[in-house]
Formats: structure tokens, sequence, C-alpha cells
């Protein structure tokens, strides 16, 4: 049994002590932070720590994940995407449809790439592989998923998934054939992450979706040239840029497909202002819009190009420092949702092709609460219980899962006393309780080298943050420590 002592309740500012029942036998940790710590006590096998300063809060949440298994396990697998996020004090993430083979529902034919996974693991489907990932390869992983099907068939844009094919996989359906590993793990979303969904589908994909109860992830940006934001950073390189209107008109598009359809448009990474401003007017107007930025388009422009390199390019690219003032306003009056990482492993080879020739994309998932907090609660933006918000319970309630309420457990589980305890052995559903202990004052520095993800390719490496993920619970066990 774990106890952590005067610890804050992130909502309402109670101190209270938090029990965690178990030990800490395949407990994830830091290589040069044993658990328990040398300052805990421990006392017939009981670990007690001082947790003054710490806030408890629900586990932060992901709906934008990439973890490239099968096929590009050299960039990620499962089992280090997964430690990543538990790292980073993540308790559920949705994993992205492109995977190698795409994970569309369809049976997958021996020979092509990532195949060989799929069917060596014994299944026929990119959608079963996920489900029983743990099963199949003898490993327990660290942070609950769902998983996110294509809009298109093989993302190629031609034909809209059959999402009849794959009502199998739903939440709430069949439920009484499924495995354990099957309702763990259920298809909530669609998406051609990567690409926008093309228009002559559109309307299709978007009756379908609201017909079997999901939403449409819409990478929310097309363009046929380009590398980065088009302005004084592009000319000044000699490259093509990529104008700002490239991901208004995907977003002004699909606010009207959504009026049309009535179908819920979660548009993913938003980046410049004229599309957070269409945002804006259709969410007054109550149509089913949703949206999220991530934490580049928080912190960085596309000056960071100069200082970067690939390590900055990104789709959609970064930019301007006006583009950045307005990522903050929508963020500051409840426009942006919430915020997502959109972590994007890539070897560093990949990266250090140049400029035009590196893959787009970064890794997040283990500094994103420090730089966030960093820029946006340090800065004077938003309050440290909005940024719990925006990155726990909204993304939660957008997957479609109830966010850990710490203050209704106390009221359920310990009578009023000066101080009370949150004995998580003793809760009614332990099995639904996932939480992040947080130190929110805590300076450090991203150190790439340290991360659990298999990846290394992000600008932040060096940054001066504050905030740090301290612990990981998962269904009332500890999971991650760094305590």
């Amino acid at each position: 049994m774990i106890t952590l002592h005067d610890v804050k309740v992130w909502d309402t500012g109670e101190v209270i002590d938090l029990v965690i029942p178990g030990t800490a036998a395949d407990l994830l940790t830091d290589a040069d932070r044993p658990f328990p710590p040398a300052a805990a006590q421990v006392a017939d096998g009981d670990v007690h720590i001082d947790a003054t300063g710490l806030t408890v809060a629900p586990g932060l949440a992901d709906p934008h994940v990439h973890f490239r298994d099968p096929g590009q396990t050299a960039k990620e697998t499962m089992v280090s995407g997964c430690a990543a996020a538990a790292s980073g004090g993540y308790t559920n993430v949705l994993i992205m449809p492109n995977t190698v083979p795409a994970m569309d529902g369809e049976k997958v034919a021996a020979g092509q790439p990532g195949t060989d996974e799929v069917l060596t693991a014994g299944h026929d489907c990119v959608i079963d592989f996920l489900q029983h990932y743990e099963a199949d390869h003898g490993v327990t992983l660290p942070v609950a998923y769902d998983l996110c099907v294509c809009a298109s068939k093989g993302r190629a844009g031609k034909e809209p998934t059959e999402l009849a094919d794959i009502a199998w996989y739903m939440p709430g359906r069949h439920t009484g054939e499924k495995d354990a590993a099957q309702l763990a793990h259920p298809v909530t979303a669609v998406s051609d992450d990567g690409s926008a969904v093309p228009d002559a589908i559109l309307d299709e994909v978007l009756t379908r979706i609201k017909d079997a109860g999901l939403y449409l992830i819409e990478h929310c940006e097309h363009h046929d040239t380009g590398f980065i934001n088009e302005g004084p950073v592009s000319r000044q390189l000699g490259l093509p840029g990529i104008p700002e209107d490239t991901e208004l008109r995907i977003v002004a598009r699909d606010i009207e497909a959504a009026r049309r359809t009535g179908a819920h448009v979660h548009f993913q990474h938003v980046s410049t202002a004229g599309s957070f401003e269409a945002i804006r007017k259709a969410k007054a107007e109550g149509l089913p819009i949703t949206c999220e930025t991530a934490p580049h388009y928080i912190a960085l422009t596309d000056e960071a190009i100069l200082e970067y390199g690939p390590l900055a390019k990104m789709n959609p690219p970064l930019r301007s420092a006006a583009d950045r003032q307005a990522v903050h306003a929508a963020i500051a009056d409840g426009t942006v949702d919430l915020i997502a990482t959109d972590h994007a492993p890539h070897t560093m080879e990949e990266k250090n092709a140049g400029l035009e020739a590196a893959p787009n994309g970064i890794i997040g998932l283990e500094c994103a609460y420090g730089v966030c907090h960093k820029v946006l609660v340090d800065g004077g933006i938003i309050s440290e219980q909005r940024l719990i918000e925006l990155m726990a319970t909204a993304p939660m309630h957008l997957m479609g899962h109830t966010p850990t309420d710490v203050a209704g457990l106390l009221n359920t589980s310990s009578a009023c006393a000066t101080k009370r305890t949150l004995d998580l052995g003793a809760v009614e559903h332990p099995e639904s309780v996932n939480l992040v202990i947080l130190d929110t004052d805590r300076p450090w520095t991203v150190e790439p080298e340290r991360f659990h993800s298999k990846a290394r390719n992000t600008p932040f490496g060096g940054w001066q943050v504050t905030g740090m993920p301290l612990a990981t619970v998962i269904a009332s066990k500890l999971v991650f420590s760094r305590l």
C-alpha cells in the first residue's frame, strides 16, 4: 500500500491523504528515480510519502497519438508509446489510424508492409491486432486506449470506410459476445489523419458516422506544395510556403458539411487566426463543432524553423506570431476545447534528411504538460485548473469517457473530518479511477534522451519548463512514478 500524505485536490483545493493499493513490483520509473524514493518511510511493506505541495487530478488524456504499431516499429511501438504516455501523466489515449497497414477494419493480405506482424499474432485485421496486443505480446500496457478507424478505405480518399463492417468494434455493440480486450479498446472515432477527407466523399462519411454514433477527427489542412508556413521565413530560406488559408478552406468546408448533416466534426491541431474565428462563429450557432490545438502551436512560431530546422517541421506548419497570439486567445475564451499532442514519432535519421525531405511531426507526450504550463499558466493566460480541464477532463469527454471525479470519490468514501482520506482500494469501482499526481511548480529541463519513447524528434530539448507529472494511476494502481 502506498499513501501520499497532504496532497491537494485539483479543483477544490482540499488537502487529503491518498491511499493507492498494491505494490510497485511492475512500476515504470525513470532510470535514476527508484521507487520507493529515499525520502519515503516504509513500514511493514507500506510506503508513506510526504506529498505536501503536490496535486491530484484526473489523468491526462490525449485523443491524438501515433504509436506506429504495426508497420513502423523502428519509430515507436505500443510498449514504448504507452510508456511515454504514462511518463507524461496520461492515462487515456486515442490511437490514430495511419498504421501500416491502415486501420480501416479491412482484412490484411500477406506480403504487404506491416501485415506479417498482424498475421503472426493470429489476426487478419489491424483493429484485432491492437485490441489484443497485451495478451499476444505478454505485456501490460500502462495506459488505457481507444482506436480511431480510417474515414476512407486505406486512407486513400476514394471510398468511405464501411462502418457497418466494423460495428462489432464500436462501444455498446455486441457487448455480450466480445472478450475483455475488445470491450476495453473500442473504435470510437474516424479520421484520415494526415489528410483531410476529400470533397467527393465528405457528406457520405459524415452521414455514416452520425448514424453510427461516432465523430470525425478532421485533419483540417490541405496543400499540394510547400514545406513550411508561407511568410518571411519561407522567403528567407527560399522554400515554397504553405498559405494560411489552406487550413481555413477545410475548416469552412467542414462547418458547412456539419450544418448539412448534423454530424460532429472535431478539428485537429488548429493553428490559424482565421480558422479559430470560423470555429468560434460555428460554435455560437450551436453547430456540432469542437477543436483542439497542440503544444507546438502554443509555444512556437515559424521562426523556430531557423533554430530547430526539421525538428520544427510539421503539418499544419508552425505559423506566424500573430497566429500564435490567436491560439492563446482561443484557449483563453474557450474556443479551443482541448489540447492534444499529435505525438508523431520519427527516427532521427529521417528527421536529419533535411528540411524538404524530413517527415512532418514531433513527439509530445512526455513534455506537453510542462510546455503548456510554462506558456499558458506561468504566462497568465489561463489558470492551473483550466489547464487540467484542457488536458484531462475535456479530452475524456470527447472520447466518450467519464474523467475521474476526485471530490466525488471523497464524498462517497470518507466521512467528514479535519483531513479526509481517499482509499482507492475501497472505492466502489476501482477499475474506473485514473489519476495523475502533479508538481505544478517544479521547474525542469526537457531532456529527450531520457524519454521513454523510442523517438527523440522534438524541438523542446533543453527547454526550461514548469509543472511535472510525478505519478500516474490506472485503474487505481500506480503504474508510473518519479515521486
